[in-house]
């Protein structure tokens, strides 16, 4: 093995009334991509925090070697001095500035009140070419997609001369097609001697590129496994993660489907911004009850827009089509609509748009149904933490108690907050965006099962994810989406990627 480049060693971090990490140690060697794996909770974005200097030296006990000095970082600069970068999950990019305002910001070329907006653009376009990403400098971030600007995150770093990139959950938000292009500029990166850390939750793309794989469980060093000595296969990694074998990655179920619940003709729906452009085209499709139908495609097929225009149109404009819930023709014209006609709407961003992160679990739980726990205009707490508590106990939510703040628990406990406030609604049909979108594969299980469980209350599920492996393990029938358009229907016998992949791309060639 080269040279290590980084060290941890006892690394100990307490937050009020749990042990976060608990001697946690950790090599890393020069060029090398190490990936760091674990469930929610597992320590491992509070690891790196530590590492990049977000939670200074003296709020922790153990030791930082960097390229063999003992390093104290009290803040991020003093790590990034270091060439030491890290990208978090949600994205630190600012929508109304340029890319370039964006890469240097901070890092500014020039003087403050002179700056050099030629060298400012020049390197930045430089760095582009070095990412791939095809953009003039001068575009607004808010103007290109998620996948665009994970890129850009990049490039920033390389602005800062990076030498040790980390990267946390980098490809939650992509597509498959984006997900690779990263992982292959990971491998060029380390072609060019640069060290990276991976955290992420898609086992399959950390055994592709990772050299090293290091698992942490509970806040412990579990193992090291090394590419070419160790067994690198997903079940020994989850193995390795959740302490226990997991033979089948998604819960058995025994299909009992009814009548139709929801049924959408012809529906249109044209872009919030751009009234000309239509993100959903004459779309048709059915639920029935006790049914779970995924909805896949690509990255802009208008999945998203789909939903959340159905559900009361809090998205789109100039909605066109038919709707009928339980054969009965309706007009949701509002959220309020929606929820009283016994829809659910659990969003893909459930820290931007689902969850009030700064608020307790108990405030959040009855957020959507506010008058079933009030009376003349007056909240009862004591009947909020009640129902509060028995949503905690139904979905197995870890948490102190239900005062805790919702931003302080790992991402498989938020989605489940956020399924428990929805089901606080007694909703007939959910619409489920990316219900397991940045949790681990062990809080992955226990959302399917609780999906499960839905279905067989009679509930009616639409299930919408970027997983080609979760669509196929879980639903019942998949309807394929592509620029807007629903391309195909297919049974769960009919269902592959194969299958998804070609009605995606023969209905792209006009097919």
């Amino acid at each position: 093995m080269k040279e290590a480049l980084l060290r941890l060693k006892g690394i100990v971090k307490e937050f009020p009334g749990v042990r976060a990490l608990d001697n946690v140690g950790m090599d890393v060697a020069e060029g090398e991509i190490h990936a760091l794996v674990g469930e929610n909770g597992a320590g491992k974005s509070t690891l790196m925090n530590i590492l990049s200097g977000i939670y200074p030296h003296g709020t922790y006990e153990g030791e930082i070697v960097y390229d063999g000095e003992l390093c104290k970082f009290s803040t991020i600069r003093d790590s990034e001095k270091k060439g030491i970068v890290i990208i978090h999950q949600e994205l630190a990019l600012i929508p109304y500035m340029s890319i370039a305002e964006n890469m240097f910001l901070g890092n500014e070329r020039g003087r403050y009140f002179n700056l050099d907006w030629d060298e400012t653009h020049a390197r930045s376009d430089e760095f582009l070419n070095i990412v791939g990403l095809n953009e003039s400098s001068h575009t607004l971030i808010k103007d290109i997609g998620v996948g665009k600007q994970q890129l850009t995150e990049i490039a920033k770093a390389l602005a800062k001369n990076v030498r040790l990139l980390i990267l946390d959950e980098p490809t939650a938000s992509l597509n498959e097609n984006d997900s690779q292009k990263l992982l292959n500029l990971l491998l060029q990166f380390k072609e060019r001697g640069m060290t990276s850390i991976l955290i992420s939750h898609k086992l399959s793309e950390v055994s592709q590129v990772a050299d090293r794989i290091t698992i942490l469980r509970d806040g412990r060093t579990i193992e090291t496994l090394t590419k070419g000595v160790d067994d690198l296969d997903e079940g020994r990694i989850i193995k390795g993660m959740v302490g226990r074998e997991m033979t089948n990655r998604f819960p058995s179920r025994e299909p009992n489907i009814g009548e139709i619940t929801l049924e959408v003709k012809n529906w249109t729906v044209h872009h919030q911004l751009y009234e000309e452009r239509k993100v959903c085209d004459d779309v048709c499709f059915n639920l029935r009850k006790g049914e779970v139908v995924g909805i896949s495609g690509l990255m802009g097929a208008g999945r998203t827009e789909l939903a959340m225009s159905i559900f009361g149109k809090s998205y789109g404009q100039n909605i066109s089509g038919t709707m009928l819930i339980g054969g009965r023709e309706v007009r949701l014209k509002k959220v309020r609509d929606a929820i009283r006609n016994k829809i659910a709407y659990v969003t893909e961003d459930r820290k931007g748009d689902g969850l009030v992160l700064g608020n307790s679990i108990r405030v959040n739980t009855t957020l959507a149904n506010l008058p079933k726990v009030s009376a003349m205009s007056h909240i009862d707490v004591e009947l909020e933490r009640r129902v509060a508590d028995e949503y905690r106990e139904k979905l197995r939510v870890k948490c102190f108690g239900v005062e805790q703040h919702v931003g302080n628990l790992s991402g498989g406990n938020q989605q489940k907050v956020l399924l428990s406030k929805w089901m606080f609604t007694e909703p007939d049909i959910f619409i489920l965006d990316e219900p397991t979108r940045g949790i681990d594969v062990g809080a992955k299980y226990e959302i399917y099962k609780i999906i499960n469980d839905l279905v067989a209350e009679g509930k009616s599920v639409l299930m919408i994810s970027s997983e080609m492996p979760e669509l196929l393990g879980m639903c019942d029938r998949i309807y394929v989406m592509s620029e807007g358009r629903v391309v195909s229907e297919l049974t769960r016998e009919e269902a592959s990627q194969e299958s998804i992949m070609t009605s995606i791309l023969q209905a792209g060639k006009g097919a």
